[in-house]
């Protein structure tokens, strides 16, 4: 009990800094480098670093409040929705229906905030240029996720065993349609939130306490090291003003959004499809 008081908790602490700040943008700090035309090598780094760190606290932040405990707390629901038949049954991630043990959610919010939530939160980063401003941004990047990912990997897979478990299916669908929606927009507010607290980085005791979340990354070390790849080529590409003027300009500005577009309708069909499968299991 104290341990789905304390999933409720959090998920309801996402949900208010949506509130709060879903409608604030990424603000770089002043020196950012995108304003000046021909930037140092360092300062590209230095301007890496500090949108790593935002997607770590972003994503990771999301991750943990609604992708993890939300999670939790939905796979508590439909276990307790499911029925009798259902209770001591072992779901695809060897887990029993109906027995919550501290370890396993622990674990669970841990593994899912740190992996799951560190990739939506540099994946937004990617794309944000590419999205509506303010608070529809976030919603919008909500609804790419659960279009495009969800039905693929997860919460929305059609082929999870546990759907045939748990349920009903359409209280799944709901609850981790609605679950996605807000990490996608919790991902938005809390980047907009953190980019107005972080400042550049530098060797002072208080801006080195601001980038201490990028030791999260640790525990993910193939992530690191793709992280350093990517930043290396930043660095690489950062010479190169042709590539540079034409990533900034208004008509890749419109490719992309256009892109966005396109690929969400494309993946549309395989997402109706999902939902209608899941939504038609029985417990």
């Amino acid at each position: 009990m104290v341990l789905m008081l304390t999933c409720g908790v959090l998920v309801l602490f996402g949900i208010a800094a949506v509130v709060r700040w879903g409608g604030l943008g990424v603000q770089p700090p002043v020196d950012s480098a995108e304003r000046n035309d021909s930037p140092s090598a360092g300062l590209v780094a230095s301007r890496y670093l500090w949108y790593v760190t935002v997607a770590v606290v972003s994503g990771i932040g999301s991750g943990l409040l609604i992708a993890g405990a939300g999670g939790r707390l939905a796979m508590r629901l439909l276990a307790a929705t499911a029925g009798d038949a259902a209770q001591g049954r072992e779901t695809e991630a060897e887990q029993i229906v109906g027995r919550i043990t501290t370890g396993g959610s622990i674990g669970f919010i841990i593994f899912t905030g740190l992996f799951f939530g560190l990739a939506t939160g540099a994946l937004y980063l990617v794309l944000m240029r590419w999205l509506p401003l303010g608070r529809l941004g976030g919603l919008a990047y909500g609804m790419l996720l659960l279009v495009i990912a969800a039905p693929h990997l997860d919460p929305l897979r059609p082929d999870n065993p546990d759907f045939g478990i748990v349920g009903p299916g359409w209280v799944a669908v709901l609850v981790f349609s609605a679950l996605v929606l807000v990490h996608g927009m919790l991902v938005a507010a809390l980047a907009g939130r953190y980019s107005r607290t972080l400042p550049s980085p530098s060797l002072r005791r208080r801006v080195l306490v601001a980038y201490v979340p990028v030791l999260l990354l640790i525990p993910a070390a193939p992530v690191a090291v793709i992280l350093v790849i990517v930043g290396l080529l930043a660095v690489g590409l950062s010479r190169a003003k042709p590539v540079i003027k034409g990533l900034r300009s208004h008509p890749t500005a419109v490719v992309g959004r256009v892109v966005l577009a396109g690929v969400a309708l494309v993946a549309l069909p395989g997402f109706v499809s999902a939902v209608v499968d899941i939504a038609g299991e029985h417990t």
